[in-house]
């Protein structure tokens, strides 16, 4: 029985970046199904988060991320540029967004074409693995998604033909994350649960086995 759960995942989010190698490992080695629904970064979804956060959870989570990384062994610096421009004053997303809107698009477009968490895979390493500067330029982002069997001209030109459908995607994800009981990303739900964080990846897989998850 192939069991199937929902991640709600954001292109700016370093944790959802580490958690999707994981993620696609378990969709080799298990007959489950993962359904990639991308939502905007807090940065963009609530202003004020940023702007209200300890001071102390910035230095934080860098030296998290990185610890989580060279666990795992995998490459990692925050993006240049970063997908959210961010008003350095109060940390908040300015008005003028010019990446995190087309990629979340995408994502969406991507996981209607029935490739999500491939493509999610690829490009967040782009972003996030440091291996590239200005991801943005270039092929960069066109190479990734032939590495997830898609054509970005192709993702691109349905996202501008409809970009009102995208965005309705999006806040259609958006709501069902509230709905699944968090807001934080990743988010995998399954059943009505919630499982927050890579580092719930253990607590899903055990409960999926409950389920009645097999291997391949």
């Amino acid at each position: 029985m192939t069991l199937s759960i929902d991640l709600f995942w954001s292109f700016r989010s370093p944790y959802s970046y580490l958690a999707t190698p994981r993620l696609v490992e378990m969709t080799a080695e298990y007959d489950l199904v993962v359904n990639a629904r991308p939502v905007y970064p807090l940065a963009v979804r609530s202003g004020e988060f940023f702007s209200q956060v300890n001071p102390l959870w910035i230095g934080y989570l860098m030296r998290d991320t990185m610890r989580i990384a060279q666990m795992f062994g995998l490459p990692y610096r925050w993006p240049r540029p970063d997908p959210v421009v961010v008003d350095m004053q109060t940390r908040a997303a300015t008005p003028n967004q010019p990446y995190i809107h087309r990629l979340t698009r995408l994502g969406c477009a991507a996981a209607e074409a029935g490739h999500g968490l491939a493509f999610l895979k690829e490009v967040s390493h782009t972003i996030w693995s440091g291996t590239v500067d200005n991801w943005h330029e270039g092929d960069h982002l066109a190479k990734a998604s032939a590495r997830a069997g898609l054509d970005l001209a192709e993702l691109d030109a349905r996202v501008t033909a409809d970009p009102v459908k995208y965005e309705a995607i999006i806040l259609e994800n958006q709501k069902a994350h509230l709905a699944a009981g968090h807001w934080g990303v990743p988010t995998m739900a399954f059943e009505g649960e919630q499982f927050f964080g890579q580092d719930r990846l253990d607590v899903l897989l055990w409960r999926l086995k409950q389920k009645g998850l097999q291997k391949r």
